[in-house]
């Protein structure tokens, strides 16, 4: 089978069909009629390269386009290998978060309802760990035909970014000072909770202190200025805690709470010291779910459109769009304040 598929491998010249092309299409259709099989091993670069009079960049153009596609791999010192049989994949994707939540659930489900049926995408997590970042980063070099990262708040990302072809990647969420140099989409953290803190303002008037709960090892940096820069330019007092858990609440105070595990200790603590919410402590939330349209009768939210941010992901993949764009972000006043 090995000697037929280098037989089978047509290159022609004057046909109107790039070389690299013709090899890649040699390759799919030994795959479609079963020549081929996930696992089998192909023709070196320098075999194609020899039988047919090309360039090494011309076979190597064909081999990339094909791994990055999924259907085959690269296995160091042994050569390549059919990875997938399903030819019909044209883009292969690959998406690295931070970690999975219900909201981060809803972006994922976007991007994916808004791209062509023939691009398939691979999910990661680094679960804000530096080295499982760069390792799933080193690890998928050259796999992809896309690669969109989610950095979160770790430090010096660009290390081993910038070793990633930059018209191929894509920043989500958060961008750092130095990832200035590539297409994004993401939030503005400081001046969201600035300008949704101003449009509070009246509401949160009424009571005497903000806390803010800021996990530094998870939390954007930017949230932490913007509270700090409307509390100072507002004089409200303020406070910024690392967590809640075993916190007891204080009567009079109004709790920004960025991840729902945090939210959901405040609202048990709430009960235990017989604390009213909205009346004698307020809770701004992050991100907006259903469950927070429900529980305790609501609970008011600062979120971006996660939903328009996984649309407009896609759109920009499928256009080759090389922008950054501010994701918006909006209040949705409830009964927590």
């Amino acid at each position: 089978m090995y000697i037929c598929l280098i037989n089978m491998i047509s290159v022609k010249n004057n046909i109107g069909k790039a070389k690299y092309k013709q090899i890649v299409d040699s390759i799919e259709d030994a795959i479609a009629t079963g020549v081929l099989k996930k696992g089998d091993k192909i023709p070196s670069i320098n075999e194609v390269k020899a039988k047919h009079s090309l360039s090494r960049d011309t076979v190597l153009m064909a081999f990339n386009e094909l791994k990055n596609r999924g259907i085959i791999q690269s296995i160091v010192g042994k050569g390549y290998y059919v990875l997938s049989e399903d030819i019909e994949v044209q883009q292969k994707i690959f998406l690295l978060f931070d970690e999975l939540n219900s909201f981060k659930e809803d972006l994922y489900n976007s991007f994916l309802e808004h791209l062509t049926d023939n691009i398939h995408v691979d999910i990661f997590f680094h679960h804000f760990n530096k080295s499982i970042f760069d390792k799933l980063i080193y690890d998928n070099l050259g796999a992809y035909s896309y690669y969109v990262i989610m950095p979160a708040n770790l430090p010096n990302t660009n290390r081993v970014i910038k070793i990633l072809p930059a018209d191929r990647v894509y920043i989500l969420d958060q961008v750092h000072d130095d990832l200035t140099e590539y297409a994004a989409i993401y939030q503005n953290f400081e001046e969201a909770i600035y300008k949704n803190l101003k449009e509070a303002s009246q509401l949160i008037e009424k009571y005497e202190k903000l806390v803010l709960v800021f996990p530094q090892d998870k939390q954007p940096v930017g949230m932490l200025k913007g509270f700090q820069r409307f509390c100072d330019d507002h004089n409200f007092s303020n406070v910024v805690i690392k967590s809640v858990k075993n916190y007891i609440p204080k009567f009079g105070d109004v709790y920004i709470i960025p991840d729902d595990k945090s939210l959901l200790y405040i609202i048990k603590a709430l009960k235990k010291e017989k604390l009213s919410l909205a009346e004698d402590v307020g809770v701004i939330s992050y991100n907006d779910t259903l469950l927070k349209e429900i529980v305790e009768g609501g609970i008011t939210t600062i979120s971006t459109d996660f939903n328009a941010m996984g649309k407009r992901l896609a759109e920009m993949i499928l256009n080759k769009e090389q922008v950054r764009i501010e994701n918006p972000h909006s209040l949705i006043i409830r009964n927590s304040l």
